[in-house]
């Protein structure tokens, strides 16, 4: 019978241990450091952006919606595409209506419309509760007091979206485009 008995150092041991922690730790610093520098190289303060443009969806839907009331210079001129329905209410003239949607408002899916005012020529071809595609500028208008009005330029009818109701604003919303 062959017995080997070997025996290890326990400083020996700790060194080791010590400096294989310690390159994982310079490893990890290294690559979280070039992704913090190669995303902070490809924003640079002086280049464009096409802030004439505002990319309206289900999720900033109301964010902007908010912010377009309580800001509206800064959104006067900027074009707009979204999709919503068909809402008029009884003061409307008849190139008016709300393009919009059901704005989710508790834990028991109570919902309330929410959208742009807006104007086009053949608004009256679209009935009520038509879900449309629709292009348009926002400009000032008022109803009830200065408020967002989008001109459309191109409107069509479309399906219902997956995504049809959206959720109240956020409080972090913080408006990049503009």
């Amino acid at each position: 019978m062959f017995v080997c008995n070997v025996k290890i150092s326990s400083g020996w041991f700790k060194k080791i241990g010590i400096t294989i922690v310690v390159l994982i730790l310079v490893l990890v610093f290294i690559v979280v450091g070039y992704k913090f520098y190669d995303s902070t190289s490809k924003v640079k303060v002086n280049d464009e952006v096409d802030t004439s443009y505002v990319e309206i969806n289900a999720n900033n839907y109301t964010d902007i919606l908010k912010d377009s009331h309580e800001n509206i210079d800064k959104y006067i001129g900027k074009e707009v595409k979204f999709t919503g329905f068909v809402y008029r209410l009884f003061d409307f003239n008849e190139t008016q209506f709300v393009l919009a949607r059901q704005m989710i408002i508790s834990s028991d899916n109570q919902a309330v419309v929410v959208g742009f005012l807006s104007e086009c020529d053949n608004a009256k071809d679209f009935i009520d509760g038509a879900w449309v595609e629709a292009e348009g500028i926002i400009e000032k208008g008022n109803y009830h007091g200065d408020i967002p009005v989008i001109k459309i330029k191109n409107i069509k009818e479309t399906t219902v979206p997956k995504d049809e109701y959206v959720y109240p604003p956020s409080d972090s919303y913080i408006n990049s485009e503009t």
